[in-house]
Parts: structure tokens; C-alpha cells; sequence
């Protein structure tokens, strides 16, 4: 690490319109998109409630209708004249924050706004079947009164059933689950030629079902999934750990917060949530959580903290509070810690705002937090995106847990970007070699965190403007980027296709495996029909022409990284 350790010098930048413009952008977020956002927010819970009051059995027949529909409106594709298929779902609705160009290649819609319910919850399997657009908020609402919660519960209310499976969840039960798709028991599968197909780990479709994940809607229609369901209480056990020294003590520290020596299982003293949160290159926060019963919240001395409510402070600031008044421990409603994270969105809230965390705004204008991030992005142009292409970073770096260090390491050199958020995930090693896949070998290296059958991964979470930015200095995010994908790709590590990416093709399955998913490809029909995951998740537009052109020439496995 000896190239680490001379600083960077960064000449200064000059400013330009575009900056100004995003300095006084909270006018627009105060008087705009705030309320718009409030609005649509009520209307999605009236739409939801609606839905609760039909039976189980009404929502699973208007389910096959609107299956029935889908099918139908495939069946009127040619293929010579209509081009791919792509849902209708407008570009900006998409939380993720990578651009959608690639719709502008495809002419084909498919309307699936209808999927939006929760079909069934069985208790006895232990079983929530929800359509694709069933959010995080709408099922925690439904699940979390009945002591039941889907095993893994992504934090941010918007993030759908669709997009974690097609893409990627993850939250701080994922040490023990894996991430959001490996909580699924079974996919409800239109393809290409409008045959409905259920997948699952065992059936004749097992393939597919392995497949499915990170495709990003490339290999069919996604309209339903059974997820698995666990049993909860009613609040959170949090205890908060503050740790310091340098940064890759900060890194160590996390490991042992939570992480066995090789080959322990599951066991009493395991936390049922980890999550980390280093506030800068010599401090951060452990946090690690227990389910506890409403009896034992409520005992005399324990203290709960509701932080679900519109006035209280930000979680990531009140969890640095630990830095200050030393390791403490609370209770919080269950619902209210799986979104903890949901109103000041992490703390990309405090770029949108700068204020926002401020006690009167908290009191005053509080209650219309979050905005939503899809209005955020329908209310910026191109200037603006292009600006924030290069001056901000959304990113995700899954990295196995030995190498935390070393990606802390990495992402204070070269992006400087404070708070960062550590949350530990499993990847199992499935029957078939899937896009992510552990290190070949890991389960021979014995280390802390890893078992026979999985080895412990990290999230770490790179959201906010690099320091760099921030102290007016000249930053090329795009180059940025391309450095983190290419340290991912040398160190076994993934890149979530939610965010901007600066992948060429051969990297991009250099970082993925394209085996399985080519098979699946060719298999179910999805070439012609479908767009290649790749070109869907490649930055910049795309033409009918090109992505067409791109079909012709499939995949080649040798692009994948060699064991």
C-alpha cells in the first residue's frame, strides 16, 4: 500500500453556473418537489389501504387478469417492427440513481403498473407472495403488526420487491440471509413469447431461478415472488459502539462487531442486525441489534427512542452521538428502525437540504421529508445530471469482509467521502455459478466471518460529495469510478447496477459472470426480445440500431474472469 501514502494535491476548480445552481437547488426541493412528493406519498398509502381491504383471494384473481393481460400484449409484439421490450415505467420513476437511457432504445412498452399488491401472507410457510412493485414501506406495514417480517427489509420505503430482486437489496440482516434474492423461495416468470413459468431452487426452471438475480428484467417479466418471511418483536435492541484509530483499524473493528471465527454458524450471541457507519478517517460507530419483546423495552431503566417521528433528529447523526457520550444502548420500534435511514435518505438529505436537519426545519417541514428521490431526478436536466455525474458519488463496493480495510483504505484516498456505511452480507455458494459468486477457494482460507457454504461480504456504502468537491478542488468523477471498478474487478469485488457505471463490456463481465445467464438467455428466448444486461445498465443513450447490432454478437465467456 506504499502508493497510498503520499496525498493527492488537487489544483482548485473554477465555478460555473451548474454550481450555483445546485447550491440554491433546495428552493426547488422546498417548494416543489417537497409537496409533490407529500402528495404522491399519501396517495400510494390511500392505494395501498384500498388494496388491504380486498381478500387474498380477490388480489390473486385480479393478478391473473392482469397476468393474463401482459401475456396478451406480447402476443401482439412483432418483433421485425416493435423492437425490445421494455416496461412503460417512465424513466425517472426508478429510485436507482444510474439514468435510464436505455429506454430510448427500445419501442416496445409492456404496462405493469398494476403489480403493486400483496397477494398473500402465509403464515404457516412462512411466505409473503407480492407483486413486483409492492415497496418496502407498504409490506412492513403489513407484515410488522402480525410479529412477521420478510427475512431481509431493505431500509428505504420506495425500494420495490422488482428492483431488489432484479437488482440488488440489502440491509443488516444480511449476514445472516444474503442479500434481498436469496430470501426468495420462488419467481413468477412471463417470457419472451408470453409463457408463465414459476421458478424455483428445485423445479425444471432451477436455472432460471439462479439466474433471475442482477439480470435486471433481461431474462423475462418478473409479476410475482414468494419471499421468505421470519418472526420478529416489537423493538430493536441497539447498542452503539463508538471505535477509533486509523482507518483500517476503523475497518478491523467492524469485522470483530459482529463476525465468528470460520465455520461458526448462527448462534444466541449473533446480532440480528449489523450495521457500521465511519464518520471520517479516525471515527466511526458499531452498531449491532437484538430483537426484544414490548415486556422488555418497556422494563424500568431501558430507554426507547422513537426515531420514526418527523422531528427527531437524523439516525446517522444521532448514532455519532456515541463518538461523544460513549457506547449506549436503546430500544426503537421495529417498523421505525427498518427505515431509519428513510428520511433524510442516509445522509444524502443534508446535500438536498442543508438545513434539513436543522431542529425548526425538523419541526416545521419535517413532516413532508423524504423527497422523493424519482422528482429529484425528473426535476434536473442535463447540466444538473452531468454535474452530479461528476461531482457526486452513489456507489456500492461489495467486497469480502477481509478486504474492508483495504477498500476503506481505497475510497479515503481517492474520493474522500464521508459518512461511509459497512453492512455485512453473505454469498452462498449455489449449485450454479450465478453473476456474483464467492472467491474461488474461500472456504479453504478458514477466515473470520466465512463458512463452508458462504463467504461474509461487505457493502460499503460511498454516498456524498468527495472531499475534494466539497474544498472547491478539480474532481473527475467518471475517472474516479473507473478506478473503484477496476479495484472491484482485482479484488473479487461487484458493483451494484443501480448507480452510474463506467464499465466497457469486457469489464463489465471481467467484474460479472456471464455463463449462467447466457444460457438463459439463449434458452428462454430473451435474446431479441430483451435487452442484454449489460447495454441496459451501460451509461449514456443507446440507439434501436445499436443495442440490436449488439445482440448479434452474444456475450463471450472468456469476457468472464477467469478462476
Amino acid at each position: 500500500m506504499a502508493d497510498l501514502e503520499a496525498p493527492l494535491v488537487r489544483p482548485k476548480r473554477k465555478k460555473n453556473w451548474v454550481d450555483y445552481f445546485v447550491q440554491f437547488r433546495w428552493i426547488i426541493v422546498i417548494f416543489v418537489v417537497l409537496p409533490i412528493s407529500f402528495t404522491l406519498y399519501f396517495l400510494t398509502y390511500v392505494g395501498d389501504v384500498r388494496s388491504e381491504w380486498k381478500s387474498y383471494k380477490q388480489r390473486q384473481k385480479e393478478h391473473e387478469e392482469n397476468v393474463k393481460k401482459v401475456v396478451k400484449r406480447l402476443a401482439e409484439r412483432n418483433p421485425s417492427k416493435d423492437g425490445l421490450v421494455c416496461t412503460a415505467r417512465k424513466p425517472w420513476i426508478a429510485v436507482g440513481m444510474r439514468n435510464v437511457d436505455y429506454k430510448r432504445a427500445r419501442h416496445f412498452e409492456v404496462d405493469l403498473s398494476a403489480f403493486r399488491n400483496i397477494l398473500e401472507i402465509d403464515q404457516e410457510r412462512m411466505i409473503a407472495k407480492c407483486e413486483p412493485l409492492v415497496n418496502m414501506g407498504q409490506i412492513t406495514r403489513a407484515t410488522v403488526p402480525l410479529n412477521l417480517a420478510l427475512a431481509v427489509v431493505a431500509e428505504l420505503d420506495d425500494l420495490t420487491v422488482g428492483g431488489l430482486i432484479n437488482g440488488y437489496g440489502i440491509e443488516g440482516s444480511s449476514h445472516l440471509y444474503g442479500l434481498f434474492s436469496d430470501t426468495v423461495v420462488a419467481y413468477e416468470i412471463v417470457l419472451s413469447g408470453g409463457r408463465v413459468v414459476r421458478a424455483t431452487r428445485e423445479n425444471e426452471y432451477s436455472d432460471l431461478f439462479y439466474a433471475i438475480p442482477w439480470s435486471q428484467g433481461t431474462l423475462g417479466l418478473l409479476v410475482s415472488a414468494e419471499i421468505k418471511l421470519i418472526p420478529i418483536k416489537e423493538y430493536m435492541k441497539l447498542t452503539y459502539k463508538p471505535v477509533r484509530g486509523n482507518i483500517r483499524d476503523l475497518g478491523q473493528a467492524y469485522i470483530n462487531s459482529f463476525a465468528p471465527p470460520f465455520g461458526i454458524d448462527n448462534d444466541e450471541s449473533t446480532p440480528d442486525f449489523v450495521e457500521t457507519m465511519i464518520y471520517n478517517a479516525n471515527e466511526g460507530v458499531c452498531m449491532t441489534g437484538k430483537y426484544a419483546s414490548k415486556e422488555e423495552a418497556k422494563m424500568k431503566g431501558n430507554k426507547i427512542n422513537s426515531v420514526g417521528w418527523w422531528f427527531k433528529p437524523w439516525f446517522y447523526q444521532h448514532a455519532q452521538t456515541a463518538l461523544t457520550k460513549g457506547e449506549f444502548v436503546e430500544y426503537i420500534p421495529t417498523r421505525e428502525y427498518y427505515h431509519r435511514h428513510t428520511r433524510c435518505l442516509y445522509w444524502e438529505g443534508k446535500l438536498i437540504l442543508p438545513f434539513g436537519d436543522q431542529w425548526w426545519f425538523r419541526y416545521l417541514l419535517g413532516w413532508m421529508m423524504p423527497p422523493k428521490v424519482s422528482l429529484l431526478k425528473a426535476t434536473q436536466g442535463e447540466a444538473i445530471r452531468n454535474y452530479y455525474h461528476e461531482m457526486h458519488v452513489i456507489q456500492d463496493m461489495l467486497v469480502p469482509l477481509y478486504k474492508v480495510p483495504d477498500a476503506l483504505e481505497w475510497v479515503d484516498r481517492e474520493m474522500e467521502v464521508y459518512p461511509l456505511w459497512l453492512c455485512p452480507h453473505r454469498l452462498f455458494n449455489l449449485p450454479l455459478k450465478t453473476m456474483v459468486y464467492p472467491e474461488p477457494g474461500f472456504d479453504e482460507e478458514m477466515r473470520q466471518g466465512d463458512t463452508v457454504y458462504a463467504q461474509m461480504y461487505t457493502d460499503v456504502g460511498v454516498y456524498y460529495a468527495p472531499g475534494p468537491v466539497l474544498r472547491g478542488e478539480v474532481f473527475d468523477g467518471g475517472d474516479a469510478v473507473r478506478r473503484m471498478e477496476n479495484w472491484l474487478i482485482e479484488n473479487h469485488g461487484f458493483q451494484p447496477q443501480y448507480a452510474v457505471s463506467e464499465l466497457n463490456e469486457k469489464n463489465f463481465w471481467r467484474m460479472f459472470e456471464a455463463g449462467l445467464y447466457e444460457q438463459c438467455r439463449n434458452k428462454y428466448g430473451a435474446v431479441g426480445t430483451f435487452m442484454s444486461v449489460y447495454y441496459k445498465c451501460k451509461k449514456g443513450r443507446k440507439t434501436e440500431k445499436e443495442v440490436q447490432e449488439a445482440e448479434k454478437a452474444q456475450v463471450e465467456v472468456p469476457y468472464a474472469e477467469e478462476d
